[in-house]
């Protein structure tokens, strides 16, 4: 039986999952789109469990979640102005900008591509979450490649359930779309998906 983890006052609860994920683990979150699947972006193992549990080839990149803009620095070199601008506007919130990777990603998640997908996300579960595993946290949507995504636990388990090492229960996501993406390392910057955020309001 997978773990259910209800969110509480004290955040304990935030702590179990992270120490979870600090032992390999992988769990699903709420974010302020779907669920994603979370998993401590260092650990190689759990990098790869992500890839089984969703049935998705290496060449996939899969994105991050920071816990604070000033965490950033650590993950993204080449940080222009127009990207600067992006975050003033939409940060934290549903758009997630490429970057050149620094060398602390891995090449796991960039499927060897150099860039780095990485979100400030508006949701405080997956904030923490990033906050308290050495900043950042696998962003990728909790469902198996080619399904939909999910928005409840109820879904998640249907989905992947079995497979996973825990879920938070952050009850329904607003769903929707996925965040929109934005690569920021080419001038002027370019809609690479469409998603939460219009085009026309990224293009003001």
């Amino acid at each position: 039986m997978v773990p259910i983890i209800e969110i509480n006052s004290d955040k304990s609860s935030i702590m179990e999952a992270v120490k979870i994920m600090k032992e390999g683990g992988v769990i699903a979150y709420p974010t302020e789109t779907f669920y994603g699947l979370g998993a401590h972006i260092q650990n190689a193992k759990a990098l790869e469990k992500i890839y089984a549990i969703k049935g998705r080839d290496f060449d996939k990149p899969i994105s991050i979640i920071i816990g604070s803009r000033e965490d950033l620095a650590t993950f993204a070199r080449d940080i222009t102005p127009a990207a600067e601008a992006l975050m003033d506007r939409f940060w934290p919130g549903g758009i997630t900008l490429l970057f050149n990777a620094s060398q602390d990603v891995p090449e796991k998640l960039t499927a060897k591509t150099g860039k780095i997908g990485i979100r400030l996300s508006s949701n405080p579960v997956a904030t923490l979450l990033a906050q308290n595993l050495s900043g950042a946290i696998t962003a990728t949507s909790a469902n198996r490649s080619g399904q939909d995504e999910c928005v409840s636990i109820e879904k998640v388990m249907d989905s992947i359930g079995g497979k996973l090492d825990a879920v938070i229960d952050g009850g329904k996501t607003p769903g929707g779309a996925g965040s929109t993406i934005v690569d920021t390392t080419v001038d002027p910057p370019v809609v690479v998906r469409e998603g939460i955020i219009p085009l026309s309001v990224i293009e003001e």
